[in-house]
């Protein structure tokens, strides 16, 4: 699969495919460059295929998804608009709230608190984004990508930039809500410990252009608890995934 057009076309995966059930939780690894994030984008539809056959529940992805909610590395969240008015956002403009929201904009306001205080940003939500922490800050851009009530959840480095502790506490804060919700998660990530925590699935990505290397499945009970980090059979599949991408994790 080729996305772009013409002699620009770049060849980011070829013979990539996943079969990923509803509900699932899956992760892919690799290393910098291999195509992670371009398999993401392609699958929500943001980058149209140039070549291959890419669907989503049965159907061609011809463009943008409804059907996703995504979050990335940075929050991007707007700085003139509070956390509450930054989780409104896709209300705006996915429809059908999109023509909803003059007549129903309380609801929709209250729905955007309620998953805010699910997240721990009770007292936060008329904060602007430079009055929160980096990992408040995440935690908004999540709630922002599940308001609309996505079934597929598209989350590229989303704790990249966070120090481990904020991390940590933000794989916690991730397993509760697709635990709650049974939302459909894609997770795209350099941390090994980080997909192995959160996953039921990971795959590992070759280097450009992507191909699956591995499917593993992490036959960790659910649960987990950040306990289960330090035990043999965690440390183990953490470093087979390590030794598949060549150490560079």
């Amino acid at each position: 699969m080729a996305y772009g057009r013409g002699t620009a076309a770049v060849k980011a995966v070829e013979e990539v495919s996943l079969d990923i059930a509803k509900g699932e939780f899956i992760a892919v690894v690799g290393p910098s460059g291999c195509g992670k994030s371009s398999l993401m984008k392609l699958i929500s539809g943001l980058h149209p295929p140039a070549a291959g056959i890419l669907t989503v529940e049965g159907k061609p992805v011809s463009g943008p998804l409804k059907s996703v909610g995504m979050a990335f590395q940075n929050s991007n969240l707007l700085p003139w608009r509070t956390a509450v008015e930054n989780v409104l956002l896709p209300l705006e403009i996915v429809e059908p709230y999109r023509s909803r929201m003059s007549a129903e904009r309380p609801q929709y306001r209250d729905k955007a608190l309620r998953l805010l205080e699910s997240v721990g940003l009770a007292g936060f939500t008329d904060k602007h984004p430079w009055e929160l922490s980096g990992g408040m800050q995440q935690r908004a851009s999540i709630c922002r990508a599940l308001v609309h009530e996505p079934d597929i959840l598209m989350l590229d480095e989303p704790f990249g930039a966070l120090d481990a502790f904020t991390r940590e506490e933000l794989w916690c804060t991730l397993r509760d809500i697709q635990a709650e919700r049974k939302v459909t998660v894609m997770l795209v990530t350099h941390d090994l410990r980080e997909a192995v925590f959160l996953a039921d699935t990971v795959y590992v990505m070759s280097n450009r252009p992507g191909r699956i290397l591995k499917r593993c499945e992490v036959g960790l009970a659910r649960p987990r608890d950040l306990e289960v980090t330090y035990t043999q059979p965690f440390q183990d599949i953490v470093h087979e995934l390590r030794s598949l991408i060549g150490g560079r994790h």
